[in-house]
């Protein structure tokens, strides 16, 4: 008994600790603010931004090209590339790669980005908005 005993007093930390250092981490884990509680809210901001600004000349759908070009994968393509689109001269020779930045001064003053692009009837988006339709974008694309 007393083997036993003396047994039990030299156990050693990590033994006791593990359960307790395992309920914490828990308690902590499910008290932390979640982000993807989040999430949703801001996706469907995000779409709603792009339906409001942008559905009604593109399509976020691969090959679905109407006024303007479909915009699947959009942040890395090089502008004015799609074969199967008819883009402006100006847009054709840009000569640039659509990243976050350029897509959202594009959207929010297209003019200064490419001048004699085809989306002159367009006034433009807030650079707030212009950055929902970008994270959109690259959600609807697989995140890029």
């Amino acid at each position: 008994m007393e083997a036993q005993m003396q047994s039990r007093l030299q156990t050693s930390p990590s033994r006791w600790l593990r359960p307790i250092a395992r309920a914490g981490a828990l308690t902590l884990l499910l008290s932390a603010p979640s982000s993807r509680a989040q999430q949703p809210a801001n996706d469907e901001a995000a779409q709603q931004a792009f339906n409001n600004s942008c559905r009604t000349c593109h399509s976020v759908k691969e090959g679905d090209n109407r006024l303007g070009p479909n915009l699947s994968k959009i942040v890395g393509r090089k502008a004015g590339s799609l074969p199967d689109y008819n883009y402006s001269p100006s847009m054709k020779e840009a000569g640039f790669v659509w990243d976050q930045d350029k897509l959202t001064r594009f959207m929010v003053k297209p003019d200064e980005v490419v001048s004699g692009n085809k989306m002159q009837p367009y006034g433009g988006v807030s650079a707030d908005e212009a950055a929902k339709v970008v994270a959109y974008l690259q959600a609807a694309s697989g995140a890029q």
